[in-house]
């Protein structure tokens, strides 16, 4: 079934104007979510706005919305004041801007969007796909919309384009507020070890679909269980070994690897342990 565009803009390139559609890249629906009912009956609750001063119950129809200028003082707007506001955005996408991709930061991520071509648009729209993935390049872009500025970063993505709503630098937190003590230097035994376990694990491409969300899966297996007149227990915690050297956790690491994966790095083994083994001979001599 065809996606159903959420929105329409203009991506802005030069004197270049590309009608575009926005689409969700999002599943809805997909979490597992409750209700909250009345524990004496079982029945749905049902949220009611209250009055804070006088008490009472308001319904939708009697509600308007405002903007809170100075501590418990509103401004009220109307309907048509409201639409006034919206009207401010433009929904533009002006690209101001193409820098290489490695360079944003996937922190700065915060949704996402599939861009389609519009009617009219098709011919420049394959234009700065092709010559974005030529170049290497992704445009940086600023788009007004809802009543909000934001920043956004157009790349191709397939063969079209994706737009990311990046945070502000205001929005991030900065690494440096995260207390780091003085890390002890990494001996090359042990860098060696960690750099096979890493590499028998490598493969040539991320694959989404090999990923399934087990602990969504056997929540839904428990409460079809509570349907069927079981209760829902709690697993009890497999117990879990420590190991404190980090050279064992390293060797023991070594055996968790596939094992199609691995005959093909045994021989990457082997200068490893000779380097084990050149150490306890040099002591011995010594």
């Amino acid at each position: 079934m065809p996606a159903r565009a959420i929105g329409t803009a203009t991506i802005s390139f030069g004197l270049v104007s590309i009608p575009i559609k926005l689409y969700t890249t999002s599943e809805s629906g997909s979490d597992v979510s409750f209700n909250m009912l009345h524990g004496a009956c079982g029945s749905r609750l049902k949220q009611q706005y209250i009055c804070t001063k006088d008490g009472e119950v308001v319904e939708r129809d009697q509600m308007v919305k405002g903007y809170e200028f100075t501590k418990g003082q509103y401004v009220v707007l109307t309907g048509d004041e409201l639409k006034a506001l919206d009207a401010v955005a433009t929904n533009a996408i002006d690209l101001t801007e193409f820098v290489p991709a490695t360079t944003v930061d996937p922190l700065l991520f915060e949704k996402s969007y599939y861009l389609g071509p519009d009617k009219g648009g098709e011919r420049a729209y394959r234009l700065i796909n092709e010559a974005m993935v030529e170049s290497g390049l992704i445009g940086i872009a600023t788009y007004s919309a809802r009543g909000k500025q934001y920043v956004v970063a157009v790349r191709p993505f397939q063969n079209g384009l994706i737009m990311h709503q990046l945070r502000y630098a205001d929005e991030v937190k900065e690494w440096a507020e995260v207390p780091m003590p003085d890390l002890p230097e990494v001996k090359a035994t042990e860098l060696a070890l960690a750099r096979q376990i890493i590499s028998q694990i490598t493969v040539a491409t991320f694959d989404n679909k090999k990923y399934k969300d087990d602990v969504k899966a056997r929540m839904l297996e428990l409460i079809q269980g509570k349907i069927d007149g079981q209760e829902i227990t709690a697993a009890p915690e497999a117990p879990q070994g420590k190991i404190i050297d980090l050279m064992e956790a390293l060797k023991a690491s070594l055996g968790m690897a596939a094992p199609a994966a691995q005959p093909a790095k045994a021989a990457e083994a082997a200068p490893v342990e000779a380097v084990d083994a050149k150490k306890k001979s040099r002591k011995k001599s010594a």
